[in-house]
């Protein structure tokens, strides 16, 4: 008969309570009376426990703490009834304070018991009774630490084992999947806390309590800044993810724009996505950064957003009148004004504003002359000039690629960046026409590849 899930949850609490029971009872069974000495260093651990556990510090759902290295201490110099119950008052205090499921607050309390009793029976037989003023080991300090430090690793694959069983049983996470996504990720942070646990020992048994007192509070300090930086990066790390997710959307609305502007005219839409893989080549070619090359790729897509709003009889026009010129020409100021409202696009929105001025100081809109023109907007310049040559969609008769080098000669210096020209040029007969698949919807759509550039180019938002 196959059990349920209901039934296996509660034969597991079951199996918690009776760990529990047995491990209190072997533990009083194994104590004395002098194991409870000194009772101010009983108070003090109690105190340690406490508050070590509650400046936590989570790590890929486990969590490290000052509450182990105060559980070792008492492992080391009281006996296992008062580590136990130092650890019970701990884990009860924290639940209290979290209010976790009755079958979680079980087994939480079990896993500490039964730790903290296998650690204080080992640390026993493994370097004899300690205590303040007698140490029944003949052990060197650095072979007691040693010592120390592997029964704290020992303990902690211990109770990692017993915790990843409880998100087994009422999670149902695979063991594989916690020690690859859990275990290993937060091993450093094991080590670094084995390592105090193991240390602390020493300096109460060499130094007595004004050591002890100092370590403890540099404990204190450490988990606390520790623990504000940890929530510190996880606050970036939602802030990160929000600016991703809205830079994402934000962009996400102008490709739906192109999409859109494809609808009505499919010749635009594919003219932005051939300019922006020939800027992006070209920049590559001018030694241009990665940022920069995404820049201009971004640009060269929305470069003619701007006419999303023209009517379609200026749209569609083979023949323009001076007054459909003059709307037409707006048409990159009211793009980059789109686009410029994005946070983290202000020189996407400059390179589309400038990419119709001329090198002379003709171009519209603000006849700028040289190098007054952003060097993306003089990119974009020679690659719109370009495609609007040779693509087969375009309004006039396509030329070949060798008229249209011709053709950017002519008008290099003049209208376009002489040195880009030429390296567009170089880099066309050098590796041949860079050219976007004409009408081709899966190029189209790896082209704006939106996701990617919106992680790149948006700015998180603070």
């Amino acid at each position: 008969m196959t059990l349920s899930r209901r039934h296996i949850v509660w034969a597991y609490a079951a199996s918690q309570v009776l760990l529990l029971l047995g491990v209190m009872t072997i533990a009083a069974a194994a104590t004395t009376a002098s194991d409870w000495q000194p009772l101010s260093l009983l108070a003090l651990l109690l105190v340690l426990a406490v508050a070590g556990e509650r400046l936590e510090i989570p790590l890929g759902g486990q969590s490290v703490s000052a509450c182990f290295a105060a559980l070792v201490l008492a492992m080391t110099v009281l006996g296992p009834a008062p580590a136990v119950a130092v650890a019970m008052v701990a884990i009860a205090v924290d639940s209290l304070a979290r209010r976790p499921p009755l079958v979680v607050c079980l087994s939480n309390a079990a896993t500490y018991a039964a730790f903290t009793l296998l650690g204080s029976v080992v640390i026993h037989l493994a370097v004899g009774t300690v205590h303040r003023d007698h140490v029944s080991s003949t052990q060197s300090g650095t072979t007691f630490v040693l010592i120390l430090f592997g029964i704290c690793v020992g303990l902690m694959l211990v109770n990692f084992a017993l915790i990843a069983l409880q998100k087994r049983v009422l999670e149902g996470r695979k063991l594989i999947a916690q020690i690859r996504n859990v275990l290993i990720p937060v091993l450093p942070g094991f080590t670094a806390e084995a390592i105090l646990a193991a240390v602390l020992p020493l300096a109460y048994i060499d130094l007595g309590y004004p050591a002890l007192l100092g370590v403890v509070l540099v404990i204190f300090i450490f988990q606390y800044l520790a623990r504000a930086l940890s929530r510190s990066e996880d606050r970036a790390e939602q802030l990160e993810a929000h600016s991703i997710r809205l830079a994402s959307a934000q962009l996400g609305v102008l490709t739906t724009l192109v999409e859109t502007l494809e609808l009505r005219d499919r010749k635009t839409a594919r003219h932005s996505a051939a300019v922006a893989r020939y800027a992006r080549e070209l920049a590559r070619e001018l030694g241009c950064g990665d940022s920069d090359q995404d820049l201009v790729h971004t640009a060269g897509l929305l470069h003619d957003i701007g006419k999303f709003g023209l009517p379609d009889r200026i749209l569609h026009a083979q023949i323009l009148s001076d007054e459909d010129w003059a709307v037409i020409r707006r048409h990159p100021q009211d793009g980059a004004t789109l686009v410029g409202r994005l946070d983290g696009y202000g020189p996407v929105s400059e390179a589309i504003l400038y990419h119709h001025e001329n090198m002379d100081g003709s171009g519209y809109p603000a006849g700028l002359i040289g190098h007054e023109i952003p060097l993306a907007s003089r990119i974009l310049s020679v690659c719109n000039v370009y495609d609007t040559l040779t693509a087969r969609d375009s309004y006039r008769s396509p030329m070949t690629a060798r008229d249209a080098i011709a053709e950017l000669r002519r008008v290099s210096g003049r209208q376009l960046d002489a040195e880009i020209v030429d390296s567009f040029i170089a880099m066309l007969e050098r590796e041949g026409p860079v050219t976007f698949a004409h009408g081709d919807d899966a190029d189209f759509e790896a082209e704006l590849d939106f996701e990617r550039r919106a992680r790149a180019l948006a700015q998180p938002l603070v």
